[in-house]
């Protein structure tokens, strides 16, 4: 099985990273989370609510819909933060994947195998900016950025592509994490790495961007 894979590209101000990865990420688990599962028999079941949450972003003029989990947003959070302070720290450049997989089991002693079926990487560069003129346009045009892109998870997510099928209760934890109280979402992990500056990206985009944005000001 091939996993679909999507990369986003963005160059952001050091304190927008947590925000710009917790909008994008948040809005593919609001899509691929559902309520918790509660069964009668094998194969009869009903499923729960899955509450929502707006945010509104302190460093970006955006806001975004997360579930209701606490519990949830938690561990997403708590992922992002490694990642937002490894890349404060200096490389100037990383990026960070969201997977949904699936498990396979197998016989004693080997461990499950993990299939992933989808993967979204979110590619990021810091950026330094001169003065408060530079950070409230970057602000603004992150901000119509990240409204495209999830205009973009939600379209590609409501099309009639593979996802894995319901699973029976006793193979409910190969598909869906079952540890959470209130929401079962795919399985999914999150990974990141960072490197440094590169000579080409979508920073020398965004910088063109603000001279040109500024220039109109005058």
């Amino acid at each position: 099985m091939n996993a679909r894979s999507q990369v986003f590209e963005l160059s952001v101000e050091g304190r927008q990273i947590e925000e710009v990865v917790s909008s994008v990420f948040h809005t593919l688990l609001l899509h691929r989370t559902l309520g918790k599962f509660h069964y009668k028999q094998e194969g009869s079941y009903s499923i729960g609510t899955v509450g929502v949450v707006d945010v509104d972003c302190d460093f970006l003029d955006f806001s975004y819909v997360r579930t209701a989990s606490d519990d949830l947003d938690s561990s997403i959070q708590r992922e992002i933060g490694v990642f937002r302070d490894t890349l404060r720290e200096g490389p100037g450049c990383g990026q960070i994947s969201l997977e949904f997989y699936q498990k396979k089991r197998a016989r004693w002693p080997f461990m499950a195998e993990c299939i992933p079926w989808e993967v979204w990487t979110i590619k990021l560069e810091t950026l330094t900016l001169a003065n408060e003129n530079e950070r409230q346009v970057c602000r603004e045009k992150l901000g119509e950025i990240l409204a495209e892109k999830v205009m973009h998870v939600a379209e590609a997510m409501n099309r009639h592509e593979y996802v894995p099928k319901m699973p029976n209760q006793s193979e409910l934890d190969l598909i869906f994490d079952t540890s959470y109280r209130d929401v079962q979402p795919y399985l999914f992990k999150i990974s990141h790495q960072t490197t440094g500056p590169i000579p080409t990206s979508v920073g020398t985009t965004m910088r063109k961007l603000l001279k040109d944005t500024l220039a109109l000001d005058l």
